[in-house]
């Protein structure tokens, strides 16, 4: 089916674009703010409406791991296709105001509580996201794909 394709390689491009992210996290001398800003910028593309969109026309098919419950439980995984959006762009802003180093101020505090998955508080205002690292932001829209995947994917 088409539209599992399409899903199929949205999913292969935000893991890709998390992995870019993620290298830069772990080795702060390789940070790019272009790079990163893309990156970034792919992951926000392909979430929200766009993700909700292609799992409202095929839930379950062949060859997909998406299950029912997507149907079911739609107003959540809505919920968790927006807050992909919502931690993206916040990591593309990031790159807006670092454009030539990842600065400390980009990386997580000794201390920072990370937060966030299924059992944590996310973070809905601009005022609160404007309060993180980037790095944090990074670690909730994870905690957010992990949610995503244990509920509406089987394993």
């Amino acid at each position: 089916m088409p539209v599992v394709a399409e899903r199929q390689t949205d999913m292969k491009e935000i893991a890709g674009a998390a992995k870019t992210i993620s290298d830069m996290f772990k080795t702060p001398e390789t940070y790019s703010a272009e790079r990163f800003k893309a990156a970034a910028r792919t992951i926000s593309d392909r979430a929200d409406r766009r993700l909700v969109d292609q799992f409202a026309k095929v839930t379950v098919a062949e060859g997909s791991k998406a299950t029912d419950v997507i149907a079911t439980d739609h107003d959540r995984f809505a919920e968790l296709a927006r807050d992909l959006k919502t931690y993206a762009d916040a990591l593309s802003s990031a790159a807006e105001r670092h454009p030539e180093a990842m600065s400390d101020d980009m990386l997580m505090k000794q201390g920072e509580a990370i937060g966030g998955g299924p059992l944590g508080t996310r973070v809905r205002s601009q005022a609160s996201m404007s309060k993180l690292s980037a790095e944090h932001a990074f670690h909730l829209m994870l905690q957010t794909c992990t949610s995503c995947h244990s509920r509406f994917r089987s394993r």
